[in-house]
């Protein structure tokens, strides 16, 4: 477990978040994520579910970042023991699958939020800001709804989040594939023309979803100089 850094906003006490992911680096990019969000702090980071457990135990955590598929068990079995012990954190649900089973048992069990992986951080930033109106809205409104006009605009804050408008021409499947190619690569990184081969398009496409993500600031572009000619430019994942 690790606690890498807080995103607090000002006024008051920040939403504690508890990630669990087994994979390191998409650990650390999600803990990076909720830290760079105004309101939300990073309580600990989580590898397993066994580890989640253990840090639920000694952490305060007001929301948990679930990967649903961990090396000892399946995500939901986890917040199934959790609901079952009286713990009332709430979860968003992160996955790669698009099972719509595993979604409704989800929120039968109170996940508040399913997150398609792999995703950018303004995708999770308008959800974490939507998960925040909601529960400020619940505050606002105390121990009872006054009427059915609060309960709906609780439940839309958290409901119904907006889409990330990309710019013309950008789809978001190509995005996500971009994305996803890109946070897979080794070392310096890729290339626009290495980026398109992995994803099936051409290299001009694949460099406007590179420099894409370079102007939201998820990855970074270095040029590399050869002996002869202009130089190429590689491009790294940074979150």
């Amino acid at each position: 477990m690790t606690g890498p850094g807080t995103g607090i906003g000002a006024g008051s006490e920040p939403i504690r978040v508890l990630v669990v992911e087994d994979d390191p680096v998409a650990a650390d990019a999600h803990a990076l994520y909720v830290s760079r969000v105004p309101g939300f702090a990073v309580a600990g980071v989580a590898h397993s579910r066994a580890e989640a457990g253990r840090a639920l135990e000694q952490l305060d955590v007001d929301l948990i970042l679930l990967d649903l598929y961990l090396p000892d068990g399946h995500g939901l079995a986890l917040v199934r023991a959790l609901r079952a012990a009286g713990h009332t954190a709430d979860v968003f649900a992160v996955t790669s699958a698009r099972d719509l089973a595993v979604v409704r048992e989800g929120i039968s069990l109170g996940v508040v939020q399913h997150v398609l992986k792999p995703f950018t951080f303004p995708t999770l930033r308008e959800r974490l800001q939507r998960y925040a109106r909601f529960r400020e809205t619940l505050t606002c409104a105390g121990a009872e709804a006054g009427s059915q006009a609060e309960v709906d605009r609780a439940l839309a804050a958290l409901r119904a989040p907006g889409r990330v408008t990309l710019p013309k021409g950008l789809s978001p499947a190509t995005l996500e594939a971009v994305t996803s190619a890109l946070r897979s690569a080794a070392g310096e990184g890729l290339t626009a023309s290495a980026a398109a081969r992995r994803v099936g398009v051409n290299r001009i496409t694949a460099r406007r979803y590179l420099e894409y993500l370079v102007g939201a600031g998820q990855a970074e572009r270095t040029p590399r100089y050869g002996q002869v000619g202009r130089p190429e430019l590689y491009y790294r994942w940074c979150g």
